[in-house]
C-alpha cells in the first residue's frame, strides 16, 4: 500500500489532519476508504453529479443498479434525507442510533436522484464513529458508502483486509480494527412493521423490541 495514500487516526477521536485530508479528497470528487463502527467502508460525498459514485461501483465490481446507503452525521438527518418516517422507525432510530442499524426509508426530494433506489427509497445509517460523523458535518452532505471489499467477498475489518482496493482509491484512513467487525442490520422501514433485509450486528429480537411493536 502506498503510504502517501494512507493516514492513521483514532476513529473515536479523529485528528484535525485526518479530517482535513479526508474531506479534501472527498470534496475533490474522490473515493476514500475509512473505518466505521461496523466494518471499513468505501465511499464518496452524496453530491449531485459526483463522478466518484460510478467509480465505487467499478472498483467493487458491483452492479450500478444497486444504490448505496448513506452515512449521516446526526439524528435530524433522518428527516432531512428521508421522509414519511413511521413512528416505529423513529423509535428504532432513537434506541439504536448511533449504531449498526440501516433504515430503508422513502427518500427526501432533497436527495439527488443518483442516490435513490428505483422505488424511491434510500438507506440511512448514523454510525457510532466520530470520524464519519465529523466528515458529514463538515461537508454538509452524507457519505454514500458501502463495505470496502470486492463484490461478494467478506467486508474488510482492517486495512490489512483491503487488498487491491487500497491502491485504487484516493485516500485510506487507517483506524485500526473495526470495533464490531460485522456489517449493519438493514431494516425496511417503509411498511407497517420492521422487515429485516440483511442480518447484521443487531439481532431480530433487538429490532423488534426497540420498535415498540
Amino acid at each position: 500500500m502506498a503510504q502517501a495514500n494512507v493516514i492513521g487516526t483514532d476513529p473515536a477521536h479523529p485528528s484535525p489532519e485526518a479530517l482535513s485530508r479526508a474531506l479534501e479528497a472527498l470534496a475533490a470528487g474522490g473515493v476514500a476508504i475509512f473505518p466505521t463502527d461496523s466494518v471499513y467502508g468505501i465511499g464518496c460525498l452524496a453530491s449531485a453529479g459526483n463522478p466518484a459514485l460510478e467509480r465505487i461501483f467499478e472498483l467493487k465490481g458491483r452492479e450500478p443498479s444497486q444504490t448505496l446507503p448513506l452515512l449521516v452525521g446526526d439524528a435530524p438527518d433522518l428527516d432531512r434525507w428521508g421522509q414519511s418516517v413511521r413512528p416505529w422507525a423513529r423509535a428504532l432510530a432513537r434506541a439504536l442510533w448511533p449504531g449498526a442499524l440501516t433504515l430503508v426509508l422513502e427518500a427526501s426530494p432533497e436527495l439527488p436522484p443518483a442516490y435513490r433506489a428505483a422505488d424511491g427509497t434510500v438507506g440511512l445509517r448514523l454510525p457510532a464513529c466520530e470520524l464519519v460523523r465529523g466528515l458529514v458535518r463538515r461537508a454538509g452532505l452524507p457519505l454514500a458508502a458501502t463495505s470496502a471489499n470486492l463484490h461478494g467477498e467478506p467486508a474488510a475489518r482492517s486495512v490489512e483486509d483491503l487488498g487491491p482496493l487500497a491502491e485504487a482509491v484516493d485516500l485510506v484512513v487507517d483506524g485500526g480494527p473495526a470495533p464490531l467487525g460485522v456489517a449493519s442490520t438493514v431494516v425496511d422501514a417503509t411498511g407497517a412493521a420492521p422487515r429485516i433485509l440483511r442480518a447484521g450486528a443487531l439481532s431480530a429480537d433487538v429490532i423488534a423490541k426497540a420498535s415498540g411493536l
